[in-house]
């Protein structure tokens, strides 16, 4: 592994500057300015007074990470001061999305999520082979967990081997980590180097593994690094059994199974929020200190690994303070009251006249950044297992009429106040006369009810169900309901628990829903398959039966959705340039298809902030400010 130096001149610091809002793609010892004393939050200084924690140069890697969280276009940024509390806000217990999204770090990222550069995050540095087979990764030097221990090769080598590679543990090696991206692809296999760099080969090209590791799925770092010092007293390959047994029955898990405790034990990203994490050693710029009925408080990790241009240690904020209440009804009036300094997954659009007329008053900033989501995307599930119902909804003229029977600017006046467009990807046009047409030309003719029936004569309706995810889902659906109603189409909306709706997804029991998709990052690879053909996607993720039986939840596509499904693979595959032609292709097919509705793009979505907290802005995605948390401070 090549040496590095660390420049200490002024000069040095100004290189480091021009080079980050540049864009620089990746760090070198020039880049980042040494990490000096004073360069650090007093409430941590003093802890090195007093003895209990190690002083500045001895908790930081040899080259930190100079934060680049925001693409350089996007924000001004300035040098902060330390100190204060971040107050956000919950509705769901263990669970703060905006905090997720903040504390979240992968090992390579995107600035400002777009999918423009890769560009090194925990790890220091990357190469990727001229025929994207080979990926060297190279590691900070004295880079530490959040207890201090030392972050090395090891803990990638246990987590690859002694975890990934453990059946008891992984009884499905993960897909993205295959060739090609899929479950049918072969493992890749790691070769350690040295103390801080390794090697994955497949045998195949695999261009889309950066963007795989840097964002996509709110990819963290949980799945390829894991303290392996922590979690070895956990593990049977190093810790007999018979010394776990108090805690394996503590935890109610049947005798000897220790690979329960061990995924107890293991708090990968998506369980920070929850209370088994206090303790846990992580990455992150905060860490779960408290967990309480009233909410949860995080402080900063000592041994973070990102300062700013100027050499200081990050994030400037010294405690995040999660608070939780009841509903998202109470998140609005939180927010409104002035109570929070920071808010974007419980802020709503509806609400945006209350937040702009509090704002001077109560102390807060009401921004509008942009939606990383189509937020309202309708889906009838093709799958739905009755025979009827999919001789009606598999033909594209019905998907046809649904779409044209909704008008998209009423939905913008009176959802989004106008903060939205009509989406792209499916036809636009509102034509209500058409759309019935259609259906006559189905033979989906009126019945005495004054709704239309199926082809074959029998009653037609669609049930539409809908989780509380989002405070849009619902007055959407009503509107929608009601176009569809219009045009003949029976129509029963209800809305049920989150979690019903979940298991009633994952059962293939919805016939009709509203949820999120990720159509606006086109290294996603999210287009709602899931949703309008449950049956066909378990099909292509299970590598496809030649011969589904009746009572199997499986169903073969047809070879025009196979073919959707192959290009969804194939962007997985190749790298961004190729890989935004192939969203361009799957776009091109969803909206001819109309295999899903799409009804609204450029959602833009409100970002409350105290009015005293800087580097924050609202260009750009909304979400991509969450990653950009640890830059922010109080001017004040």
């Amino acid at each position: 592994m090549r040496k590095l130096r660390v420049l200490t001149c002024m000069a040095a610091l100004l290189m480091a500057a021009t080079m980050l809002f540049a864009g620089a793609q990746a760090e070198t010892a020039a880049e980042v300015d040494p990490v000096v004393e004073g360069n650090e939050s007093p409430m941590l200084a003093r802890r090195v007074q007093e003895g209990t924690l190690p002083p500045l140069e001895e908790r930081m890697p040899a080259v930190p990470k100079l934060t680049n969280e925001m693409a350089a276009h996007q924000l001004d940024f300035q040098v902060g001061r330390y100190g204060g509390t971040l107050r956000t806000v919950t509705s769901v217990p263990e669970w703060d999305a905006d905090v997720f999204v903040m504390n979240n770090e992968p090992l390579i990222n995107t600035p400002g999520i777009l999918g423009e550069e890769i560009t090194p995050n925990i790890l220091q540095d990357f190469e990727v082979s001229s025929d994207q087979r080979v990926f060297t990764f190279y590691m900070r030097e004295g880079l530490r967990w959040s207890d201090g221990e030392p972050v090395t090769t090891e803990d990638v080598r246990f987590a690859v081997e002694d975890v990934l590679k453990n059946e008891q543990l992984t009884p499905i090696f993960p897909g993205w980590l295959r060739t090609g991206g899929t479950s049918a692809g072969e493992p890749f296999d790691l070769t350690i180097i040295d103390d801080y760099t390794f090697r994955f080969t497949f045998d195949e090209p695999y261009g889309g593994l950066l963007i795989r590791m840097a964002i996509q799925g709110w990819r963290g770092y949980t799945d390829l690094l894991k303290p392996a010092h922590f979690l070895k007293a956990y593990h049977a390959d190093y810790t007999d059994v018979s010394e776990m047994a108090d805690e394996i029955a503590e935890q109610a898990f049947s005798e000897g199974e220790w690979w329960n405790l061990f995924h107890y034990r293991d708090v990968i990203n998506w369980e920070m929020n929850n209370r088994e994490a206090i303790g846990f050693p992580r990455l992150y710029p905060w860490l779960l200190v408290e967990d309480s009925g009233e909410g949860q408080v995080y402080e900063r990790n000592p041994y973070y690994f990102k300062v700013d241009p100027a050499g200081n240690q990050l994030p400037y904020v010294d405690r995040i303070r999660s608070r939780l209440v009841q509903d998202i009804e109470m998140s609005a009036m939180t927010t409104i009251a002035g109570e929070v300094d920071f808010s974007r997954e419980s802020a709503a659009l509806v609400n945006m006249p209350l937040y702009r007329e509090n704002a001077p008053a109560r102390g807060y900033r009401a921004l509008l950044a942009q939606m990383h989501v189509t937020p309202t995307d309708i889906f009838i599930n093709q799958t739905y297992a009755d025979p009827t119902w999919q001789s009606v909804v598999q033909d594209v003229r019905f998907r046809q009429a649904l779409s044209l029977a909704i008008d998209r600017d009423q939905i913008i006046d009176a959802i989004y106040y106008g903060f939205a467009e009509p989406g792209d990807i499916v036809d636009p046009t509102y034509d209500p006369v058409e759309a019935e047409r259609l259906l006559d030309e189905m033979g989906m003719e009126y019945g005495t009810d004054g709704y239309r029936r199926a082809p074959n004569g029998e009653r037609f309706e669609i049930f539409l169900e809908l989780g509380a995810q989002a405070p849009d889902i619902v007055p959407m659906g009503e509107l929608v309901s009601d176009m569809w109603e219009s045009i003949g189409v029976r129509v029963t909306m209800s809305t049920i628990d989150s979690t019903l709706w979940g298991q009633r997804n994952a059962a293939n029991e919805l016939q009709a829903t509203m949820i999120w998709t990720h159509t606006p990052l086109w290294y996603m690879g999210d287009w709602g398959q899931n949703f309008w053909g449950r049956a066909w996607w378990a099909w292509w993720l299970a590598g496809g039966v030649e011969t589904p039986d009746a009572d199997s939840p499986l169903v073969e596509p047809p070879e025009e959705i196979k073919e959707i499904y192959r290009l969804i693979d194939r962007l997985s595959v190749v790298g961004p340039d190729e890989g935004r032609r192939v969203f361009d292709e799957i776009s091109a097919r969803i909206g001819d298809g109309y295999h899903y509705i799409i009804p609204l793009t450029d959602v833009r979505q409100p970002l409350i902030v105290d009015a005293n907290l800087r580097n924050v802005g609202e260009d750009g995605f909304a979400i991509g400010w969450n990653f950009s948390a640890e830059q922010f401070w109080f001017d004040n």
